[in-house]
């Protein structure tokens, strides 16, 4: 029992910490209608393992040089004559098969590829928490005083810049911080799952909420219960725990609507 604890606290404690910034981002990128955004950023990060592995550098120095590198190619194509979702599909569908090419070419990559891809929390040791635990906080302390603005502008764009919020600056904190995530979230799920983390719990919490308070609270228990199911499901079956967390989620909102559905039929 002792071995599992010390294998699995930390991975947990890694994974209750990481919803802290799970549940409002996810919530904010429901109401911005930005849930592609997250998976574009997530592909990023498979290149940005490529080229860390190149150069012979730490992952994360890779990681988040690709995820400000597309926050800034977004911010630079940014046009109204160009659709977002389409260039959030053009530049996810460039990153992940530029990734792919390069991980192709580097043999030492190949077996760890499906941890990259799908994640696992299990590698998160002791020494690697007060890292992640001193980047969430300076995370939540820039989400919490730039919160009201962010709401405004999934509310009202139009409104909220009449109100003097500066709506270009608030977008690209927002890309930041969904940036900031993906270096952090990559160790937990991988590169294909990270978007699920964020929208997952807000769908959830979207169907039993009727206050953005209620939606990011709901968000984060949802979140916090895939994260803790998933994760020691996971080692009692031996499987990845990124696909358990991301699955146990599925389930969890699944079982919601299903209920919410029974309600309203009878």
């Amino acid at each position: 029992m002792m071995e599992w604890l010390q294998l699995l606290l930390p991975a947990w404690i890694m994974g209750t910490l990481l919803v802290f910034l799970t549940a409002p981002l996810g919530c904010l990128m429901l109401w911005r209608r930005m849930s592609f955004f997250a998976d574009t950023m997530a592909h990023g990060t498979l290149l940005g393992v490529a080229l860390a592995a190149v150069v012979s550098l730490p992952l994360w120095v890779g990681v988040s040089f690709t995820a400000i590198l597309l926050v800034g190619v977004l911010w630079i194509l940014h046009d109204p004559r160009l659709p977002n979702d389409a260039l959030l599909a053009l530049c996810s569908a460039t990153l992940l098969c530029s990734g792919l090419l390069v991980i192709q070419h580097l043999p030492a990559l190949r077996p760890e590829l499906l941890s990259y891809l799908f994640g696992d929390l299990l590698t998160i040791e002791w020494s690697d928490l007060p890292v992640f635990v001193g980047i969430i906080f300076a995370a939540l302390i820039v989400l919490f005083r730039h919160w009201q603005a962010q709401i405004q502008i999934a509310i009202d764009p139009d409104i909220a810049v009449s109100e003097g919020v500066n709506a270009k600056w608030q977008r690209l904190i927002f890309m930041l911080l969904l940036a900031l995530f993906t270096v952090l979230a990559l160790r937990a799920v991988g590169s294909l799952l990270m978007g699920a983390l964020l929208v997952i719990p807000a769908l959830t919490a979207r169907l039993v909420s009727h206050s953005p308070k209620q939606m990011v609270i709901a968000a984060f228990i949802i979140a916090q219960l895939g994260v803790s199911i998933g994760l020691w499901s996971s080692a009692g079956l031996n499987i990845s725990t990124g696909l358990s967390i991301v699955l146990t989620m599925s389930i969890l909102f699944a079982s919601v609507f299903t209920i919410q559905k029974i309600k309203k039929m009878s």
